[in-house]
């Protein structure tokens, strides 16, 4: 059953440039396909979600713990949710859609990648998509794109942020 734990799935390479693609295409417009939550709560998750789908092409249909955006009212926590879509890319158990490691270390962030942002409190609130970098691991090397707050090509320096996290994918699961 598609969601369970499956020993037998090989981890697909992300593609990356359709991520990519997708983000500056998407970063000052909506998808008509998604619903746009900028008005309930903020668009940035699900837009991060709506790229990692165009590089993966997989979603995960477990009800609750999964990934996956059939509708408005259908949709996974982890689609919307910044803290959700960390927790089910980093899951353990082997299940269809993509994966990540975290880390603090801006090298290792490439375009495709998310980095999440606590901008106050102890909770990360956004979750831009990095479209660039040039590889020096200073936060003005990296551009990102996002919604709430709907950016292109913005540096992520440019950000005012207590803290940052890189979602780094390393791949997804069919």
């Amino acid at each position: 059953m598609e969601g369970e734990g499956r020993q037998d799935m090989e981890l697909q390479p992300y593609r990356r440039d359709e991520a990519v693609a997708y983000a500056r295409h998407w970063a000052y417009g909506r998808n008509p396909e998604f619903y746009d939550y900028e008005r309930i709560g903020g668009d940035c998750t699900n837009f991060a979600s709506q790229c990692i789908y165009a590089g993966t092409g997989v979603m995960n249909y477990t009800p609750i713990f999964g990934w996956y955006y059939i509708d408005a009212n259908n949709k996974a926590p982890a689609w919307t949710g910044v803290e959700y879509l960390h927790n089910f890319l980093i899951r353990s158990e082997i299940s269809p859609g993509p994966i990540c490691t975290v880390t603090q270390d801006l090298t290792v962030a490439e375009p495709g990648d998310v980095i999440q942002l606590i901008f106050e409190g102890d909770v990360f609130q956004h979750s831009p998509v990095v479209i660039a970098t040039d590889g020096s691991g200073l936060p003005s090397g990296i551009q990102v794109a996002a919604h709430s707050y709907d950016a292109d090509c913005r540096p992520l320096d440019s950000y005012t942020y207590q803290q940052y996290r890189v979602l780094h994918i390393l791949g997804y699961y069919r």
